[in-house]
């Protein structure tokens, strides 16, 4: 019996060697099939620098690998291809600044539709000026829940780089530069996050969040960088605007740094509930940060403007326009001039303007040569409170309606200085009316309480 249970050490290490040297063999082999990011996109018959369209391995390799939500890895190269539809589940992972896709057919590059968990990252997408089919984008989703887009660089694309329809997830640290029109169209969207992506030298808009119909959008649209915004397609406001909200409420723009654009800034049309917080603006051709049209209520609060045409509008009541605060805001070299096309004679040169249900208070405004702040206009004036505000350097340092039927305003406790034509002066549309009411004689205006300014 203890013969039977003797094992032959030399046959044991061989058995066993040979065990390793075959499993060592195997994984040798099955290496190359996956990588730290994921299944390598070889195994597909992709191949980064062919000349010819591979966007029939690429859908093969996007439909495999997502039935499994298994990461598809792209190595870095040049892949000409288009048209490719993701499905639920699709994780497509490129070498950031590397792996470049070209569009190669077709309006869009990708496309998703009703479908949830679409990720597309580090990849470089090329729309070769490309014109796109009508509200389409290089990259076009629709009714995508939980959609990412992180890491990319979108550049030339024929229309809109980024189109979403009735999409939440987020759009971030990405770069999207030359795109004919939008770089970020969203509309109907689901609370959607677009932040810290660096835009320029959009035709049309820089990020545009509407709705087909008002009502609650949720969109957040923080700490990006956006510069260069054209207004290839004419008109009086609806291009040229590095964020545009139209009709989506409950919006938060925040924290955006935002240069050299044709229109506006921040541009909200009948978007109640926009807060627009903390933004630094340089160098555009209209207002800088608007709310007009049937909105109600807008919080514009601690925004630096430094040229502009108009700093800050809260405007439209006779639209229905109405409810605001605009506290805190740093305003300074207001150049009096707008942008070709625009009425010449509808002010520029204002720091501050607002019509109705709204405070105005604790702002700084520097170099403005029409007024300060104006409220009202004609008779579109109603519950208006300036207080506690900085002018300095204007024609008029606080310019009010005194036009019959225009309602109440209160204007006390500002300091108005070095200014040229009056520190508070009243007004009917766009001419001064009387003498300087800093002075006094207000008391003539049932609508006017003027206290406690400091006016040199």
């Amino acid at each position: 019996m203890p013969n039977a249970m003797r094992v032959d050490r030399r046959h044991f290490l061989k058995v066993g060697t040979g065990a390793a040297a075959g499993l060592a063999a195997a994984r040798a082999v099955a290496a190359p099939s996956r990588t730290p990011n994921g299944l390598d996109a070889s195994l597909f018959g992709l191949r980064p620098g062919s000349p010819d369209d591979q966007s029939r391995a690429l859908q093969r390799a996007v439909d495999d690998t997502a039935r499994t939500r298994t990461p598809l890895a792209m190595a870095p190269g040049v892949y000409r291809v288009g048209n490719i539809k993701l499905p639920s589940g699709t994780r497509i992972v490129g070498a950031r600044g590397a792996t470049r896709l070209m569009l190669a057919e077709g309006s869009s590059l990708f496309t998703t539709q009703g479908t949830e968990h679409v990720t597309l990252s580090g990849l470089d997408l090329d729309g070769q000026h490309r014109r796109p089919s009508e509200r389409r984008g290089l990259i076009h989703a629709e009714q995508a829940s939980q959609l990412r887009i992180v890491d990319c660089e979108i550049t030339d694309a024929g229309g809109t780089a980024i189109h979403c329809v009735a999409v939440s997830g987020e759009i971030i640290d990405s770069v999207l530069t030359d795109n004919a029109d939008v770089a970020i169209h969203s509309i109907d969207a689901r609370e959607l996050l677009i932040a810290r992506n660096t835009i320029s030298h959009a035709g049309n808009n820089g990020i545009q969040v509407w709705r087909s119909g008002p009502g609650p959008d949720g969109t957040i649209v923080a700490d990006n960088r956006i510069e260069g915004i054209e207004n290839r397609s004419g008109g009086s406001g609806q291009y040229g605007n590095a964020i545009n909200v139209y009709l989506a409420h409950n919006v938060i723009v925040r924290g955006n740094q935002i240069r050299n654009c044709a229109f506006s800034a921040v541009r909200g049309n009948a978007a109640s509930n926009i807060a627009i917080t903390g933004n630094i603006i340089t160098q555009v051709g209209e207002v800088a940060l608007y709310a007009e049209f049937g909105f109600e209520g807008a919080m514009i609060a601690n925004n630096t403007v430094d040229q502009a045409a108009i700093g800050i509008a809260v405007t439209n009541f006779n639209e229905g326009g109405r409810l605001g605060v605009v506290q805190g805001n740093l305003i300074r070299n207001l150049t009096g001039r707008r942008p070709a096309g625009t009425d010449p004679n509808d002010g520029a040169g204002i720091g501050i303007a607002v019509e109705a249900d709204t405070a105005v208070t604790g702002n700084v405004v520097e170099s403005a040569p029409f007024a300060g702040i104006v409220l009202g206009f004609g008779r579109f004036l109603r519950d208006v409170a300036a207080t506690g505000n900085v002018v300095r350097r204007a024609n008029i340092g606080i310019a009010v309606s005194v036009t019959n039927g225009a309602g109440s305003a209160l204007i006390a406790n500002n300091v108005i200085s070095e200014f040229i034509r009056g520190a508070i002066m009243g007004m009917d549309h766009r001419a001064v009316v009387g003498d300087d009411l800093g002075k006094g004689g207000a008391e003539k205006y049932a609508n006017l309480t003027i206290s406690g300014n400091r006016a040199r």
